[in-house]
C-alpha cells in the first residue's frame, strides 16, 4: 500500500512568462522567451541569446537574486495556487509540509560578482548577512522553508539538467511513504555567464542566432546548432489523495510513475551523453511503476535540448516504448520556447505537462519546421501549433543530465 500523489499547486517563473495564467498563455500561443543579450556581447560569448525572466523583481520575496528569488516567486504561487498559506511568524511549524527544491549551478553570479571581489580586495566584512544563503546548495529551499514556515524535511538536490525532475520524484516517494503530506518541488537555476560560460568554451550552445534569438533554439530541428541557456524556477505543491481530497483542494493531475537511474557512463554513455540502455530502462520502469502499458502514454514532454542528442532522444523513445513512427505519441520540447533552464528545466517542464493534461491541450515545438533527417519518419508526431486534445490522459516527462542521469515521471489526467 502507498499513498497516491496529486498535483494541488505549481507556481512558475520562466523566460517566457512570469506566473501560472501568463505561462499557459505562452505555452499556447507557442511564445518565445528567447532574447538577445548585450552582456554575453560584450563578454564575447559565441553564444549571445539566452532565457532570461523578466518582470520578477517587484515580487517581496524575490529580493534575494538568481534562483534562489526565482525559487521564492515560484513557491509563493505554488502555495496559494494550492489553496494554502503561510504558517505565521508566531506558530508552530507546520510539520506536514516539507521541500525538495535544486539547482543545477547555484549561486555562481554572487560568487562572482560579489565574494570573490570583495575577499581578494580584502572587503570580507562587506559581504553582507545574506552571502550564505546565497551560495550554499540548500539556500533555495532553506528560503523557501523560512518564508512559509515547513517543518518536514527541507533540502535541496542536484543533478545537473535532471534536478528539477528527480526533485519531483523524491518529493513523491517522501508523500507515497507517509513520510510527509504535502510537499513543495521543483527546481531554479540563475542567470548568470559565469554559469554559462563553461557550455560557450565546449561550444555545445546556439552561436547561429545572435540577430534572430527567437529561432534560436530549436529542437528536434535540422538546423539547430545547440542549446539556448536559460534560468527560472518551477515548484509545483503535491499532495497525498487523502489531504487534497479532505480539504477539497482542486486537483490537476496524478503522478502514477517514477524512476531514476544512472547509465554509469558505459555502452556509449559519457559525462555529457547518454547511455541508450539507461534512458531506455529508466522510461519503461516508470511505466511499470504507474502500472500501465507503454501504448497508454499519449504525449511526450522530451528533454530535447536541440542538441546532436535529440535524434538519438526519439529513438530511445520508441524502442522503450515499443512504437514505431505508426503508433507513436504526440511528442513536444518546451525548450523550444525558453531555452534549457539547466536545474530548473525538468520542472518548468513539469508544470507544462500537467498543464496539458488538465486543460486538453499540447503545445507546439516551435523551430522545426525543417525537421531532423533521423526524426523525419516521426514528424507527424511533433505539433507546430496548440492542439486542442480534450482526449489527453496520459504524459510522459523525461529529463537526461550531465553524468549519464536519467528520470521520467508519468502524469496521469485527474478524474474524480
Amino acid at each position: 500500500m502507498r499513498n497516491r500523489v496529486v498535483v494541488t499547486g505549481m507556481g512558475v517563473v520562466a523566460p517566457n512568462a512570469t506566473g501560472l495564467d501568463n505561462f499557459e498563455l505562452a505555452l499556447r500561443n507557442g511564445r518565445s522567451g528567447i532574447r538577445f543579450i548585450k552582456a554575453l556581447e560584450d563578454l564575447k560569448f559565441s553564444c549571445q541569446i539566452g532565457g532570461v525572466p523578466e518582470d520578477v523583481g517587484s515580487d517581496p520575496h524575490a529580493v534575494l537574486i538568481g534562483n534562489v528569488g526565482y525559487a521564492a516567486r515560484a513557491a509563493l504561487e505554488a502555495w496559494q495556487d494550492a489553496g494554502l498559506t503561510p504558517t505565521r511568524a508566531d506558530a508552530q511549524a507546520d510539520w506536514d509540509s516539507g521541500a525538495i527544491v535544486g539547482c543545477g549551478i547555484c549561486g555562481m553570479e554572487t560568487i562572482a560578482d560579489e565574494v570573490v571581489p570583495k575577499i581578494n580586495a580584502g572587503n570580507v566584512r562587506r559581504l553582507g548577512s545574506q552571502v550564505v544563503e546565497r551560495v550554499m546548495g540548500s539556500g533555495v529551499s532553506a528560503h523557501i522553508a523560512g518564508i512559509l514556515g515547513l517543518g518536514n524535511q527541507v533540502t535541496s538536490n542536484s543533478s545537473a539538467c535532471s534536478t528539477g525532475t528527480e526533485a519531483i520524484i523524491d518529493a513523491v516517494w517522501r508523500i507515497r511513504t507517509g513520510l510527509a503530506r504535502r510537499m513543495l518541488a521543483g527546481g531554479a537555476e540563475g542567470a548568470s555567464p559565469y554559469t554559462w560560460g563553461g557550455f560557450d568554451s565546449m561550444r555545445v550552445l546556439a552561436r547561429k542566432f545572435n540577430d534572430a534569438p527567437e529561432n534560436g533554439s530549436r529542437p528536434m530541428s535540422a538546423s539547430a546548432c545547440g542549446f539556448v541557456p536559460g534560468a527560472g524556477a518551477g515548484i509545483l505543491v503535491l499532495e497525498d489523495l487523502e489531504s487534497a481530497l479532505s480539504r477539497n483542494a482542486r486537483i490537476y493531475a496524478e503522478i502514477t510513475g517514477t524512476a531514476v537511474n544512472c547509465g554509469g557512463q558505459r555502452s556509449g554513455g559519457s559525462m555529457t551523453a547518454p547511455n541508450p540502455d539507461g534512458v531506455r530502462r529508466c522510461i519503461q520502469d516508470a511505466i511499470r511503476d504507474a502500472g500501465i502499458l507503454p501504448e497508454a502514454i499519449d504525449g511526450i514532454s522530451g528533454h530535447l535540448t536541440a542538441t546532436f542528442a535529440d535524434p538519438h532522444e526519439v529513438e530511445n523513445w520508441s524502442a522503450a516504448l515499443n512504437r514505431g513512427p505508426e503508433t507513436f505519441p504526440l511528442i513536444n520540447s518546451t525548450k523550444s520556447m525558453i531555452g534549457h533552464c539547466l536545474g530548473a528545466a525538468g520542472a518548468i517542464e513539469t508544470i507544462a505537462a500537467v498543464l496539458e493534461i488538465h486543460k486538453g491541450f499540447m503545445h507546439p515545438s516551435v523551430n522545426c519546421e525543417d525537421v531532423h533527417p533521423e526524426i523525419k519518419p516521426f514528424d507527424r508526431c511533433i505539433p507546430r501549433t496548440c492542439l486542442d486534445l480534450p482526449e489527453l490522459k496520459t504524459m510522459a516527462k523525461a529529463s537526461f543530465g550531465f553524468g549519464d542521469v536519467n528520470s521520467c515521471l508519468i502524469v496521469k489526467k485527474w478524474e474524480n
